[in-house]
């Protein structure tokens, strides 16, 4: 198993950046796929970004592409989540989830089965 752990959300004006971290535990966190997700009130929990376990892919979703960058070490166990150009729109909470998936089910929620409990991310107009 692997726990993880989000940090470094808040406040940030609309245009600004923050970057997100989560540390997982164990051993095995290089055979583990990242994945980041979102979920604002009233919406279901949403795909943002993930990094492959091995080949190093990354997959974005629509709405960051461009915007948010998914890097991992894993000398340090821990993936970042950099967000720019913010908007008021990127406002949830941002989980950090963990599994070991194909390259395939990278966007796939319901294949990570390890979860942090999230950050807040507040964007302000």
């Amino acid at each position: 198993q692997v726990q993880v752990v989000e940090s470094g959300g808040g406040l940030v004006q609309a245009g600004g950046s923050l970057r997100l971290s989560c540390a997982a535990s164990g051993r095995t966190f290089v055979s583990y796929a990242m994945g980041w997700f979102r979920q604002a009130p009233g919406k279901e929990r949403e795909f943002v970004a993930a990094i492959a376990r091995s080949s190093g892919r990354t997959e974005y979703a629509d709405s960051v592409k461009g915007r948010f960058t998914i890097s991992r070490d894993n000398a340090k166990n821990t993936v970042y989540l950099q967000m720019s150009s913010l908007k008021p729109e990127d406002t949830a909470v941002y989980y950090c989830a963990a599994d070991s998936l194909p390259d395939y089910a990278l966007r796939s929620r319901s294949q990570y089965d390890y979860w942090g409990q999230g950050t807040q991310v507040t964007v302000s107009s």
